[in-house]
């Protein structure tokens, strides 16, 4: 039985989860957004930042959304932005399948992560993820633009915020331009933790 697609982002406050400059992107919003996830074992572990780090709900949490997912999608945005900033063992250790215009061969890193260009849409690459990942989930890795194209056609089945108690002001606002009169929200869990909240919802056509 396949899996289900779904997203998982750190939020602000008021709605945003990125900048809107690729520049800024580790800048010190950015980064005050992200603060709850550094100090985290797992994410260290994945990274390959040392040993050591937090433990608890949040770690859980991070160690089930990775363990869930069997392969990826992103946008070209996200992955320009990622392949500057991603170290050589790219932290997904799974198939990525990227939505461009471009053609370009496969892109293996060490650790198990290798790069797919999907230049036909993103139903297509949605497909080639699903046969990837087998039995497991695919998780819309994002940007902003392309977790916004697939809940808009239908194709996300949950979700989850990491809402972060900080303001933006500007950027990119997560469901700017979301189709209101298609999608509606079923709440699934609200879990508080020190220094972010928790909150998934499943998406069902309104």
């Amino acid at each position: 039985m396949a899996g289900r697609v779904f997203f998982s982002v750190s939020m602000s406050l008021d709605g945003f989860i990125a900048p809107e400059s690729s520049e800024d992107l580790m800048g010190q919003q950015w980064m005050e957004l992200q603060q709850w996830i550094f100090p985290l074992q797992f994410f260290r572990e994945n990274l390959k930042l040392g040993e050591g780090g937090e433990e608890g709900r949040d770690n859980d949490i991070v160690r089930e959304t990775f363990e869930r997912t069997g392969a990826s999608v992103m946008g070209k945005r996200m992955f320009d932005a990622g392949e500057q900033m991603w170290p050589e063992a790219a932290p997904f250790h799974t198939p990525v399948f990227v939505v461009t215009h471009e053609k370009r061969d496969p892109w293996e890193r060490p650790g198990g992560t290798t790069f797919h260009f999907v230049n036909d849409g993103i139903e297509s690459a949605l497909d080639q993820a699903r046969e990837a990942a087998g039995d497991r989930d695919v998780r819309i890795a994002g940007g902003g633009a392309t977790i916004l194209e697939y809940v808009n056609a239908g194709l996300i089945d949950e979700f989850s915020i990491a809402l972060s108690p900080v303001l933006f002001g500007s950027g990119i606002r997560l469901f700017e331009g979301v189709d209101v009169g298609r999608v509606a929200l079923e709440p699934v869990r609200a879990e508080p933790s020190p220094r972010v909240t928790h909150l998934t919802y499943t998406v069902r056509e309104r």
